[in-house]
């Protein structure tokens, strides 16, 4: 595997029912084009070394014996091919016949894997000629030319010997049993499950069938190849079409036309490592999985072939992988927003407080508490002059923020509170003995506590809740003042990284039917990210730009998520975010080797050292799958060593 990818084929190859030599050939050839994709495991629909529809030629020695020499074929003509091939044929066990697939690489059949779930109802009647799996006896075996070859449903392959992953198989209908044998699988250890299928076309069925794959994808936290039959077979009574698809966890990653007379192969790659780390930190498929072994460990069958390596991947890497794309963007939007005001109602309710009392700095944070306060006002009917929004002019403030600060407050009916900082600040620094002039951490320091000692007092004083701006993505850069804006009674953006803030308040303002209010929302998303505590320059213009100090916050925000959500080294994420800022979404900026590099050395160096701040944050909800509050997803000592990480990072 090459950072835990393994690369992935879906094959639908040309069929003529009853023809073995015909479908051995072209199941040979595909498998030659798939090495050209470099692809390590490729598989094919079910049956489809014979053809699904032939019905009671299934009863026939000649066709029998012909699907074993095909398979043999097929063995030898890809024996010095560094792949595995999982082909469908009929296999006689005793005096019954199995619906089998075979597993091929290194001119070996490592194991056979007969259909466990057999329809037989509508246009399916396929135990007419077919056993389930589950009449086998326990240790059955075929020979296969010279080998005994185990028969089993339960069967684990290892195609890299016995720890670098593993995959299991079933066939068509045990998908869509009540009881999938690939759950079973999973928790037995499969970290992919490869289905050989002969799902016929009918209207809405496609749909219905491509939501059964996402689903059991992202139950068993797996990756699913599926290949379906498609044009050759027979269309006497119904119609294969094909389809094929490879999921990972819920998520489609390449797909093949339903509705093609052409072979079709998909290649992706499917991120193991990823699924290995969904696994461990989920509490209930480590208990599900205990539970199933306690029924008997499955037959692991390990070989050794050796994975081809690939230079590009053939899956996009999302570059904003918080943010949604599409109209799924509005969706998500409308839903995070009515958490965030919910969980603040909640708050407000439980302490009977009438009025919330909040930062307006027209940046991108303060606006979208505002639009969260405004909701949550709206939802408990309260008059909105209770949300009393404070403008804190400072050393850095700029026309252009306060503008928008003022503008908005009055538009949607707040409360506007204007307090000027600075004479207080230039008290504080005479009492400490600060020269006032000096833009060291002192100097900013001193204005941000300044400004939360007015916010808490005022709340005290109108008896309501100090509500927080800060957000994910300065939390986890630690971004932010100890016991200054780090601080509030109730943080509505604590879980919401700075690349979703943008398009939050972006969303209200699109949504919003006042002009004004509208303008001021997008001319607020249009300004830089400042903390504006450093004065502006001589044509009142911001100086202090966060990302050009901290670094690009897209680029940060997708650090964060492949580091807390799947635990991923800084080697893999470096190596996806190469990928992902590649130039190939015009959402985000294309970033060199040495830019990368760079700001994922800051974020590892920065996120261990800024742990302190995380260890006592306030209440806020959570919204997303990443959060890095003490008391819900994120516990760390606030002294742990990054050195591990950083010699990580030395290293790329």
């Amino acid at each position: 595997m090459k950072h835990g990818f393994i690369r992935v084929a879906a094959v639908v190859p040309s069929l003529q029912v009853g023809n073995c030599v015909y479908n051995a050939e072209h199941i040979v050839a595909q498998a030659r084009q798939v090495v050209e994709e470099k692809a390590s495991v490729a598989c094919f629909p079910e049956l489809c070394l014979t053809g699904y529809t032939c019905q009671d030629l299934f009863q026939n020695k000649v066709l029998l014996d012909e699907a074993k020499q095909a398979l043999l074929y097929v063995a030898t003509q890809t024996a010095n091919l560094p792949l595995t091939l999982i082909v469908g044929l009929p296999i006689r066990h005793g005096n019954r016949l199995y619906n089998c697939a075979a597993v091929v690489a290194k001119g070996e059949i490592w194991g056979l894997v007969p259909k466990a779930f057999l329809p037989n109802y509508n246009e399916f009647y396929e135990m007419r000629w077919f056993a389930s799996a589950f009449d086998l006896p326990k240790g059955s075996t075929v020979t296969i030319g010279t080998k005994e070859v185990p028969l089993s449903h339960q069967l684990l392959f290892a195609p890299e010997g016995a720890e670098a992953w593993r995959f299991g198989v079933e066939i068509c209908e045990d998908l869509w049993s009540p009881a999938p044998p690939s759950t079973a699988l999973a928790l037995q250890g499969a970290d992919v499950v490869f289905n050989l299928s002969a799902s016929n076309a009918l209207a809405s069925k496609a749909t219905y069938r491509r939501s059964l794959i996402a689903n059991q994808s992202a139950r068993c936290i797996c990756g699913y190849v599926y290949a379906g039959c498609g044009f050759g077979e027979s269309t006497q009574d119904v119609v294969f079409t094909g389809h094929g698809f490879v999921a990972e966890n819920g998520c489609f990653l390449a797909e093949a036309a339903s509705e093609s007379l052409e072979e079709q192969c998909v290649v992706a790659e499917i991120d193991v490592e990823k699924l290995q780390a969904e696994r461990q930190a989920n509490t209930s498929f480590g208990m599900a999985q205990a539970s199933e072994q306690a029924k008997g460990v499955y037959r692991v069958v390990s070989y050794d072939i050796v994975p081809l390596v690939w230079e590009e991947m053939t899956r996009k890497v999302n570059p904003l992988p918080f943010v949604p794309q599409g109209s799924l963007l509005d969706e998500r939007c409308e839903e995070i927003l009515y958490i965030q005001a919910a969980g603040l109602a909640k708050r407000l309710q439980h302490t009977q407080a009438r009025k919330v009392v909040l930062g307006i700095s027209g940046g991108l944070d303060s606006t979208l508490a505002l639009i969260v306060c405004v909701k949550a006002f709206d939802m408990l009917h309260l008059d909105r002059k209770g949300i009393i929004g404070v403008t804190m002019p400072g050393y850095g403030t700029t026309n252009r923020t306060y503008t928008n600060a003022i503008s908005l407050m009055r538009a949607l009916g707040g409360t506007l509170r204007e307090i000027d900082i600075r004479k207080a600040c230039e008290q504080h620094f005479a009492d400490i003995g600060h020269d006032g002039t000096t833009p060291d951490i002192t100097f900013e320091n001193v204005q941000a506590r300044e400004r939360t000692q007015i916010l808490m007092d005022l709340s005290n004083l109108e008896n309501g809740l100090v509500v927080g701006t800060g957000d994910l993505s300065e939390l986890a850069l630690g971004w932010a003042t100890y016991n200054g804006d780090h601080m509030s009674m109730y943080g509505v953006n604590v879980s919401i990284p700075k690349t979703l803030i943008r398009h939050l308040v972006r969303h209200s303002a699109m949504k919003t039917e006042e002009a004004e209010v509208r303008a001021t929302l997008l001319d607020i998303v249009d300004t830089p990210i400042s903390p504006e505590l450093i004065p502006a320059n001589e044509q009142g213009d911001i100086v202090q730009k966060t990302e050009e100090v901290v670094g690009p916050y897209e680029l940060h925000d997708f650090f964060l998520y492949h580091m807390l959500r799947f635990g991923m080294r800084p080697e893999k994420i470096y190596y996806l975010a190469l990928h992902a800022f590649d130039g190939h979404d015009d959402r985000v900026g294309r970033y060199t080797e040495t830019t990368i590099k760079h700001w994922l050395t800051t974020f590892c160096r920065r996120f261990f050292a800024q742990q302190f701040k995380r260890s006592c944050l306030p209440d806020g909800p959570k919204v997303g799958s990443c959060s890095l509050s003490p008391r819900g997803d994120w516990r760390m000592p606030s002294d742990a060593s990054s050195a591990l990480w950083l010699s990580a990072c030395a290293s790329l």
